[in-house]
């Protein structure tokens, strides 16, 4: 096989850069060798595709899919990555260097997106017919960089050069209405492979595209400009993730947005379902499930009630009668004020029947409360519409005939608290579905060395396939899995040593602690936390320069929101430190701070393998799931965190010699936060005092921004009211905690035996099982293996 495969790779690299192997660009064999793997899985995608849409359906709706690299997972995936290592060693080429060649699909932001992605690949591999859908951005989030410390976002131009792994159906394109424009919505294809099945599910992202190139006219009269406004206007839909929504404008562009991806995927629903199974759409709900990943696709139910009362023929109530039974809807946040609103007069400015629509939607659940017995001001708290404001949950909650939470803790505290009177007019409705990831990319990929040694361990690859096989294996292993798995992540230490030395331009010991927090950045998840604890670590160091502490590399990976100035002063902060910290020769033989810019999927990939802890320290009650905490647990490192998200179930799986929790717990903050005093910490607690000040007395430098004082004035000023996230009631327990998992790192053999017990009882956190459980329990589907001819 690999003989031809190499003849095939040489042809498409051919066809692709007019040029020979020899002679052709790092690049332009990347882009060959990812057309070999299409052409590979071509037919199989196709009968897959046909299969699927003959049955029932579930359609997985998000506006993130955060892919990361395709090429080198569709290899493993399909079992031919030694073929094509053999393939480009016949024309004396490296796979890793040209894997390297790969950007990552700007396609997402952080764990809302990575989830959906691990998501699609277990639906591929449980050969389970779903699909996703969501937006082609062109720019996605952004590029971060860093100037003296400040994050500077750039457009991430993902796209400049060929991406052969997503695919244009102009054929399938359809037609999305505003009341100021109409828009093409053009679908491009990226097959999902799974892994060891022949099923290649789809990922349909929607491109934006101008009904009319440019007004000919005006171009031609020499207003340029005038021209292309229309078509300008038309590409922005799809420009980027997240448009800035702090001023009306951009609140606009997200609404459009979310209405032009929804609006496409539904026409294209309808229309298979009529293909299929007859114009009668009372039946779509019958083959068709829509799982609604958190609130950014919600304005799928009132344009389903738009195509079927508008375009079908249906009447209110049967209308309603198949929305309800049809979506169902992911909440990924305990944070009620974080729900998503928008103004009533961007709908009735971009599309008046929507508008209308949920202006019908909040009439009659008016009703339907008052029926129930419901007191006027629960039933306006729930009402979809209220102070002119639309209420995206509120809607979703209402139609969707599932609302699950992302982890037992985080459904227990929406059944009790965020999603309260749902709860009790609908508790049916309600379960959990504790997130997972994908063992595929995130431990077999990622950390070929560990996976050869689970082969080993367990005597076959079948764990890749169930994890849960692992647990059976914790405690009768050989003695020499411990001393391997030692040798392991040093030789992955290593190898991030020498990718963060070239990336970031930063030397470190792979002899210290890998202390590792790689997240979105946002004041709830405490970075800052962590980055006092360092702060205050260099202090001590400063004063005792004989305390007894290993070597540690502190490691950092985030965005943040561009309008986020808060969480964009803390990047700096940590970058201030970074640079106290690193440039100190009587310290940084023994502490170095690295932040690792623009942070991906393809950075994770390098990080996970090599990290001892895994920082998991936000406030809790505030964390949904997480999944970063389940990627390092798989892969060996240990859970320094609370007692919040998926940290809780980790805990239960590892048991508590086998992880790190400090902090405050969810049911323990409402009575301490009653009588709170940041100050009496700031006083009171060793060491304290000298790590903020150190924020306003000139030993870090904020170039005259102001926010580091900023940041020492939200911790401290305001009562019971400052410190929002109880950053410095944690801080002693947190220090103390830490300090202590230093101190037994250095019992090199209980330290294995602790990261052993982690990975071997990960299974529970595959996404296969959160999967299945979905499949089974919530979209009525099943496992559809296609026959291969």
């Amino acid at each position: 096989m690999s003989q031809d495969f190499a003849a095939e790779v040489a042809a498409h690299v051919r066809a692709g850069s007019g040029r020979p192997v020899n002679a052709s660009t790092p690049m332009e064999v990347w882009q060959g060798l990812s057309r070999s793997v299409i052409d590979r899985v071509a037919d199989d995608w196709n009968r897959t595709t046909a299969t699927y849409k003959a049955g029932r359906m579930e359609h997985y709706l998000s506006a993130e899919f955060l892919m990361g690299r395709a090429l080198l997972n569709n290899l493993s995936n399909l079992g031919i990555e030694d073929d094509a290592r053999a393939a480009l060693a016949a024309h004396g080429l490296n796979l890793t260097d040209v894997l390297e060649q790969e950007p990552d699909a700007a396609l997402g932001n952080g764990g809302l997106g990575r989830l959906a992605a691990c998501f699609l690949d277990s639906c591929a591999t449980l050969d389970l017919p779903v699909d996703g859908y969501g937006i082609l951005y062109r720019y996605g989030l952004f590029r971060q960089v860093f100037s003296d410390g400040f994050q500077i976002e750039e457009p991430d131009s993902w796209m400049e050069d060929e991406y052969p792994f997503i695919i244009r159906r102009e054929e399938a394109r359809r037609v999305v209405h505003y009341a100021d424009l109409d828009v093409f919505a053009v679908p491009y294809d990226m097959p999902v492979t799974g892994y060891g099945t022949s099923n290649v599910n789809t990922l349909r992202l929607w491109k934006a595209e101008p009904i009319h190139e440019f007004d000919y006219d005006a171009f031609n009269s020499q207003r340029f400009t005038d021209a292309i406004v229309d078509r300008e206007r038309t590409m922005d839909i799809s420009r980027v993730l997240y448009p800035n929504d702090t001023t009306y404008e951009g609140k606009v562009l997200r609404v459009r947005q979310q209405y032009f991806f929804c609006s496409a995927t539904l026409q294209e629903l309808i229309d298979n379902y009529v293909e299929h199974h007859g114009a009668n759409l009372n039946g779509f709900a019958d083959f068709n499930a829509i799982q609604l990943n958190d609130t950014h696709p919600v304005l799928a139910i009132p344009e389903l009630m738009r195509l079927l009362m508008d375009e079908h023929g249906l009447g209110w109530d049967a209308a309603w009668a198949v929305v309800t039974r049809t979506f169902a809807y992911t909440n990924h946040t305990v944070l009620a004020e974080a729900l998503e609103t928008w103004e009533m007069s961007i709908f009735e400015q971009l599309f008046p029947r929507i508008a209308e629509i949920v202006r019908e939607i909040d009439r009659r659940f008016r009703e339907d409360m008052a029926s129930r017995g419901v007191d006027p001001e629960t039933a306006n708290y729930m009402a979809p519409v209220a102070d002119e404001r639309v209420r995206m949950a509120w809607i979703a909650c209402y139609a969707s005939y599932s609302i699950n939470g992302v982890a037992a803790l985080h459904t227990e505290i929406i059944k009790a608290d965020t999603l309260k009177p749902w709860h009790e007019l609908w508790p049916g409705k309600f379960n959990n579905k504790t997130n997972g990831v994908t063992p595929r990319r995130w431990l077999k990929q990622c950390n070929p060395r560990l996976a050869d040694l689970l082969d080993d361990v367990t005597g076959s690859d079948e764990w890749v396939r169930d994890l849960t096989v692992l647990a059976q294996h914790t405690d009768s292993v050989p003695e020499n899995v411990y001393e391997r798995l030692t040798e392991i992540k040093r030789a992955n230490k290593v190898d991030f040593a020498t990718w963060v030395a070239r990336r970031e331009g930063v030397e470190v010991d792979p002899e210290a602690i890998f202390d590792v927090q790689i997240k979105r950045l946002h004041e709830y998840k405490r970075q800052l936390l962590n980055a006092l604890y360092i702060l205050d670590l260099y202090f001590r160091l400063k004063e005792d320069p004989d305390l007894e502490t290993p070597k540690r590399v502190f490691i950092f990976g985030a965005k943040a929101a561009p309008g986020y100035v808060r969480a964009k002063a803390v990047i700096k902060l940590i970058n201030a430190i970074a640079d106290l910290v690193n440039n100190d020769e009587e310290v940084n033989s023994r502490v170095k701070v690295v932040f690792v810019h623009n942070y991906n999927v393809s950075p994770a990939e390098h990080i996970i393998p090599a990290a001892d802890v895994s920082e998991q320290i936000s406030m809790a009650g505030k964390e949904a799931s997480g999944t970063s905490n389940m990627k390092f647990m798989m892969n060996g490192a240990l859970t320094l965190g609370t007692l919040d998200g998926a940290n809780v179930e980790i805990l239960d799986a590892v048991g508590e010699d086998n992880a790190y929790i400090f902090g405050a717990t969810k049911d323990e903050l409402p009575s301490l936060r009653e009588n709170y005093d940041p100050t009496w910490y700031y006083q009171n607690v060793p060491g304290l005092a000298r790590v903020l000040d150190a924020l306003v007395d000139g030993t870090l430098d904020d170039n005259g921004s102001g926010w580091f004082a900023d940041l020492r004035r939200s911790l401290l000023d305001g009562g019971n009211q400052a410190d929002t996230y109880y950053v410095l009631g944690d801080f002693e327990s947190y220090r103390t905690t830490k300090d202590g998992m230093a101190a037994d790192y250095e019992d090199e053999k209980g330290w294995a035996r602790k990261a052993w017990v982690n990975i071997t009882r990960s299974g529970r956190f595959s996404s296969d099982r959160t999967i299945q459980d979905y499949a089974d329990n919530v979209w009525r589907v099943s496992a559809t293996p296609i026959r291969v001819e």
